[in-house]
């Protein structure tokens, strides 16, 4: 059983292909964490395949099964990016992005066949992948004066916090990743510092 602040995903973009009655199903599987990373990824593939009939998707970000979206692009509804987003719960992956390429091979596969063929075409992209554990971190902020500079750090070493961004001043801040089931701990340490502020900023 995976902890509340653990999930699976792809280590790093994947392929696979699946052909029935001459057309073609390419696979395309991104590790990715916001919709602009979506957007990216689906413009890299449709410029990859500029003559290709259909670029369906479907994605999903986080642990709760809400937070995904699919688009059939011309297929009949219902026949492509759900299937796509099935396979994706049913191998309890996320933060992930598929995109099935469809090239027509002149014969109609209608609609149990289109979805046979995206749920295939996105099963053999996923064998190729390497699914990794990973941990859902908070983003945190702190504000504090340039004295409290030791103080401080030395909370962020001992705890082994990841530091993501710092800016140092007479005013300084550091931008830090905690995972959640560490979150409490470290926060109230570094609240009961003097003079410190503490922000939560997002969850990754």
């Amino acid at each position: 059983m995976l902890f509340e602040d653990t999930y699976q995903t792809i280590l790093s973009p994947a392929e696979g292909i699946f052909r029935d009655r001459g057309s073609k199903f390419i696979g395309y599987a991104f590790p990715v964490k916001t919709e602009d990373q979506v957007k990216e990824c689906l413009m890299k593939v449709k410029k990859d395949h500029p003559t290709a009939r259909h670029y369906c998707y479907a994605y999903r970000f986080g642990l709760d099964k809400t937070v995904f979206r699919v688009n059939d692009d011309g297929e009949p509804a219902g026949s492509a990016g759900r299937p796509i987003l099935n396979v994706l719960f049913s191998k309890e992956v996320t933060n992930i992005f598929v995109v099935v390429v469809r090239y027509f091979g002149g014969t109609l596969l209608g609609v149990p066949g289109l979805i046979n063929a995206y749920k295939q075409a996105t099963i053999e992209t996923l064998q190729t992948a390497e699914i990794v554990n990973r941990t859902v971190n908070d983003i945190y902020r702190i504000d504090f004066e340039y004295l409290q500079m030791n103080d401080v750090m030395k909370v962020l070493k001992d705890e082994d916090v990841n530091i993501m961004n710092q800016f140092f001043d007479n005013a300084c801040s550091i931008e830090f990743e905690l995972k959640k089931s560490s979150v409490n701990k470290i926060v109230s340490k570094l609240e009961a510092l003097k003079e410190v502020k503490v922000t939560y900023l997002r969850t990754v």
